[in-house]
């Protein structure tokens, strides 16, 4: 395992972080973890060099915290980088963030946390949190001992996040999604740069899209079986991120004692600008790959919106490109139909055309619907 310094703190962390967002379930019940073996995974994993663990509030519909807890007794406590979040959502008034520390704190069976982190911010987040005074609050959480460290996790784009970035000379972490995939969507990679420069590590989220990237389609799976290197598309995805100096640690929610041991084989060999330019070279020709794939040119930039119908056209397009460009047809269907259930679907579209005429990629909007409509019928 190589371990980095967690940007401007004085401590070194494992590359390789355990999410625990997807930790193994009993069969037939959806979100009831199996304790015993993810209990065993979460210790095997540390056992194995990682040295840092996050959870949320909601994982696992509030489980994830508490077989965390338990996870992390016997000493395993004090081998580890302790990480869970404030959920936004439930917070209603100012004191809710006591009471959600507190009761968190009490799941765990911990007497701090190592961070505690803003979870899943945009804009609207943002602004609701500052309106209900988080500074203060973490401050005082930082000065009585619950917590060591703050820090925030994201879901918006390069603005906003360099906005929240800045609003604050506290921050020590940010958690976002990248990938090769992603490194000019959400923070972007201006965005894990300048946090760097700011000495606020980086911690990343969903380096595999979900798990995504490692499953590929075929075409792009034989230019990864073609490569000399012979490296599986998983070890691709995390070496490119391991990549990144600003990146101190690369969450992987593993479910299985497989996933463990890949993950524990490959960041065996990960190294700070391990790439050289012609793996650089191959990542982003694996992007371009997956890129051409897409078959609406479409940016969310949301001129369309809102359609006199309601049809939510960049919803629409967005799901159809993501599910053709990692060949999942069945997951668009399941979207789709639950877009038609909200009156949201093309079927709603009565041809007026005012999509197209601010479009303004010129796209044949209606088209696309129709046949979009039709390949779902």
């Amino acid at each position: 395992m190589q371990y980095v310094p967690f940007g401007k703190l004085n401590f070194r962390v494992s590359r390789l972080g355990f999410g625990t967002m997807r930790l193994p379930r009993i069969e037939g019940e959806d979100n009831k973890i199996d304790r015993e073996r993810a209990i065993a995974l979460i210790r095997k994993g540390i056992d194995g060099g990682i040295s840092y663990v996050d959870t949320a509030y909601g994982y696992h519909a509030g489980e994830s915290e508490i077989v965390t807890g338990l996870a992390l007794k016997d000493g395993y406590r004090e081998k580890v980088t302790l990480t869970t979040k404030l959920p936004h959502w439930s917070v209603n008034e100012e004191k809710d963030m006591n009471r959600l520390l507190d009761e968190q704190l009490k799941k765990l069976d911990v007497p701090y946390l190592d961070f505690y982190i803003l979870h899943a911010l945009n804009r609207d987040a943002y602004e609701k949190m500052s309106a209900f005074n988080y500074k203060p609050f973490l401050e005082q959480a930082l000065k009585d001992g619950r917590i060591r460290h703050t820090g925030f996790s994201f879901h918006d784009d390069k603005e906003t996040f360099l906005h929240i970035l800045n609003d604050w000379d506290k921050w020590e972490m940010a958690q976002i999604q990248h990938n090769y995939l992603d490194d000019e969507n959400q923070a972007t990679e201006e965005g894990l740069r300048e946090a760097g420069r700011q000495g606020v590590s980086i911690v990343v989220m969903e380096p595999l899209r979900g798990g995504a990237l490692a499953n590929p389609p075929s075409d792009v799976r034989a230019m990864i079986d073609e490569h000399e290197s012979k490296r599986s598309p998983v070890d691709w995805a995390f070496r490119y991120l391991a990549d990144y100096p600003e990146v101190a640690t690369i969450l992987s929610g593993m479910s299985t004692e497989e996933q463990l041991e890949d993950n524990l084989r490959i960041f065996n060999n990960l190294t700070v600008n391990g790439m050289t330019e012609a793996d650089r070279a191959f990542t982003k020709a694996l992007k371009e790959k997956y890129l051409a794939r897409q078959p609406i040119g479409c940016t969310a930039c949301q001129y369309c919106q809102p359609c006199p119908q309601g049809v939510k056209i960049p919803n629409i397009f967005g799901a159809y490109n993501h599910a053709q460009m990692f060949d999942h047809p069945e997951e668009f269907a399941d979207r789709y139909a639950r877009m038609k259930e909200k009156g949201e679907d093309g079927s709603q579209c009565i041809g007026c055309g005012a999509c197209e005429t601010a479009c303004p990629q010129q796209l044949n909007i209606r088209e696309w619907l129709e046949k979009i409509e039709s390949e779902q019928k």
